[in-house]
């Protein structure tokens, strides 16, 4: 009964069942990690950390970023992994086994060094699961409907991130911090069981290795693949930079930790929204304009963040990045996806998603540094790096899809085949 009514809601939405398999997975791991989000700040403030004499904004920097770092110098070597071995299903399923355990861990911190350590140790994880799971939707998608996959992919990641931050600032107001590391335990494990049981491996369609195999292979990057990656990085960096400053727009705005949640989910809900439908519009009037047009739109919410007054504008303008994340997140994927090799999607998709890392990283951790000198000055800084990105793109990323007598069309001759292709 599951299976059928998987595949019914699968057709319903447009996917194969690989695709809402994997989307409907991560929806478990996504609430799971997202949960931490509101609550790590709180955590830092009241956490010693002799070995870190540094202002607190600093501090909850690093623990940001260090997920988002060791995910990103990690995820090349893991893509190659993934390709070279062909077991996808293993990799994520291994990879969310290391996050259940570095979020678990999170009940018997008493140091700050104690949270350094099990952001590791997430950041591992994460950094096996998310390649894998790229080169799955890779080579499981028709190239004619790729945006539109990608778009349920990330609308289903979005829904456990937005959703997450509402469920941690409950539980952190309603309970305690434990109640919530415990809670997003339980829902990377959800994510886990969801693998094991609608995941099939044979559905990755890898091909046989040839002995040539290299992990780091300059023919597989390509200014598609590099326009992605970049976009990708603005992307993230920008709508994770508000995480190090939780406590000072709480202060503020003179709100609490929900009103911070509500805030910071308003992002993923916007972005839930628009996603699907501007991934099928990708896959109409091509990938390039879209990327372009949601980095133009990325760039002034941004800026304006750094001067948001109430608790109202502070959501309105995490609304706008969802809508510009949307136009870029899809799109950018499945122009990644397009021109992906066979036998080499681990290692392609994981450039793009090493970007996505590189943001959430660098974003923060920039943030907390920055905004010791100048609160509004981190925010100046990303949109004027977001509209540098933008001209990058529209400049020198070929675009794979073409408008023919109103329909779409993909121009590269060297994507791989898929099954429905």
């Amino acid at each position: 009964m599951p299976d059928l009514k998987l595949e019914e809601l699968g057709k319903n939405l447009g996917v194969n069942r690989a695709v809402l398999a994997l989307s409907v997975a991560r929806l478990g791991d996504a609430i799971g990690n997202s949960i931490l989000i509101v609550v790590l700040p709180l955590y830092v403030s009241q956490l010693p950390a002799p070995w870190f004499p540094v202002p607190e904004t600093v501090r909850v920097g690093i623990l940001i970023s260090i997920y988002g770092l060791v995910s990103a110098l990690l995820q090349p070597v893991m893509g190659g992994l993934s390709d070279r071995l062909g077991r996808r299903k293993l990799l994520i399923v291994i990879g969310l086994m290391i996050m259940a355990l570095g979020t678990s861990a999170f009940v018997i911190a008493s140091h700050f060094i104690d949270l350094f350590v099990f952001r590791l140790i997430q950041g591992i994880g994460v950094a096996v699961t998310i390649p894998a799971s790229m080169a799955v939707m890779a080579a499981a998608t028709k190239k004619e409907t790729r945006g539109s996959a990608m778009g349920v992919y990330s609308t289903m990641r979005m829904v456990g991130f937005a959703t997450g931050p509402l469920i941690g600032g409950f539980l952190y107001d309603r309970y305690s911090f434990n109640v919530t590391f415990v809670a997003g335990t339980l829902f990377i494990i959800l994510g886990l069981i969801l693998v094991l049981l609608w995941v099939e491996e044979e559905e990755t369609k890898v091909v046989e290795q040839r002995r040539s195999f290299r992990l780091f292979d300059r023919n597989l990057i390509t200014a598609s693949v590099l326009g992605a990656g970049f976009a990708t990085f603005v992307m993230a960096s920008d709508f994770s930079m508000i995480s190090t400053l939780e406590n000072q727009f709480n202060a503020l705005l003179n709100q609490g930790a929900l009103g911070f949640g509500v805030a910071f989910s308003a992002l993923m809900v916007s972005r839930l929204l628009f996603q699907v439908p501007l991934g099928r519009l990708s896959d109409r009037v091509g990938r390039k304009p879209l990327i372009v047009a949601g980095l133009l739109l990325m760039a002034p919410a941004t800026l304006l963040l750094g001067w948001v007054g109430t608790t109202f504008e502070f959501t309105g303008m995490r609304v706008v990045q969802g809508l510009a994340s949307a136009a870029i997140a899809a799109p950018a994927f499945a122009l990644a996806a397009d021109v992906s090799k066979a036998g080499g999607e681990g290692r392609q998709m994981s450039i793009v998603t090493m970007g996505f890392s590189l943001g959430i990283a660098i974003g923060p951790l920039m943030t907390g540094a920055i905004a010791v000198f100048s609160f509004k000055l981190p925010f100046i800084i990303s949109a004027i790096l977001t509209f540098f990105v933008a001209l990058i793109v529209f400049r020198y990323t070929p675009e794979t899809v073409e408008r023919d007598q109103g329909k779409s069309s993909l121009k590269s001759p060297k994507t791989h085949p898929v099954e429905g292709d």
